[in-house]
């Protein structure tokens, strides 16, 4: 793996769509310590908080961004949505729509069950929706999450199953759904278009898995480490991942959530420098 196949995000800078996230950094400051480490590329974040002209003028390659939509509605039409969300990333560039199935609730603390209608509209959506994108020249990835419509193991079989649509493979929200993310890359290695990089203390996305914690107060108290330092055997997803011919971006996320600005120079940029000097060892 080539380290220019590397991307940033926002969230690791704690810079969330959710509402009452904790403190959100400026795009200034979040691209300055980006471009600080060495890095190119990344990822939007929230809608218009990385705007493409923005990433042009600092020399940032756009790779595309996380949209939520509610899929599994038969009163609710995906498609002007996630046509509006296109326009902004074939303006600047992006090649990746990294699709999430959402609940239509803030948050990401909770969800609702689907029947056998719901999960028949978000299958067929998520076609759709893939087909729109690529008629764009852009590849959508459906991005199991927890909190939304396709969080389990269970629920991710189903798209493999039930959907043409590509994968965005997050390790951390995978492990954290109940899916082995590593186990996942290698059997369903064909499906996967892009890729989230996070490490994950086990014990505290065990406790989420299991309703003793809420996925924001995980996140709050540090569920996603640096990588190499939690429990997740990322050189043999990524390993895996190389060797059946995965050609796209590793995207680095540790999501956070902060309380104030950190002192210049500190703060999530530290996360970030481990876990890239990590995969230049790597």
């Amino acid at each position: 793996m080539r380290l220019d196949r590397v991307a940033a995000a926002p969230i690791s800078w704690g810079v969330c769509e959710v509402p009452g996230w904790g403190h959100q950094l400026t795009p200034e400051r979040v691209l300055d310590e980006m471009t600080a480490l060495g890095l190119t590329a990344t990822e939007f974040g929230p809608d218009g908080f990385l705007p493409g002209p923005l990433l042009a003028a600092r020399g940032m390659t756009a790779v595309g961004g996380f949209v939520p939509v509610v899929l599994h509605d038969p009163a609710t039409d995906p498609l002007p949505e996630v046509r509006t969300a296109l326009a902004g990333f074939t303006a600047a560039g992006a090649g990746t729509l990294v699709l999430a199935a959402a609940t239509g609730q803030d948050g990401y603390d909770a969800r609702p069950e689907l029947d056998a209608l719901g999960w028949k509209t978000l299958l067929a959506n998520l076609d759709r929706v893939a087909a729109l994108a690529a008629a764009a020249g852009i590849t959508a990835a459906l991005h199991p999450h927890v909190g939304t419509m396709v969080e389990t193991s269970d629920d991710v079989d189903r798209v493999l199953e039930g959907s043409w649509t590509g994968l965005c493979l997050d390790t951390g929200h995978l492990l954290v759904g109940g899916t082995d993310p590593v186990a996942l890359a290698r059997r369903a290695a064909g499906r996967v278009v892009h890729v989230h990089l996070k490490d994950v203390n086990e014990g505290a996305a065990a406790a989420v898995r299991e309703g003793r914690t809420s996925y924001t107060e995980a996140v709050d108290r540090n569920l996603y480490q640096p990588l190499g330092q939690g429990d997740i055997d990322v050189a043999a997803l990524i390993g895996t991942l190389e060797d059946a011919g995965y050609e796209g971006w590793y995207v680095m996320e540790q999501d956070a959530v902060l309380t104030a600005e950190p002192p210049p120079g500190a703060g999530p940029v530290d996360d970030v420098r481990a876990s890239l000097d990590w995969l230049a060892a790597l």
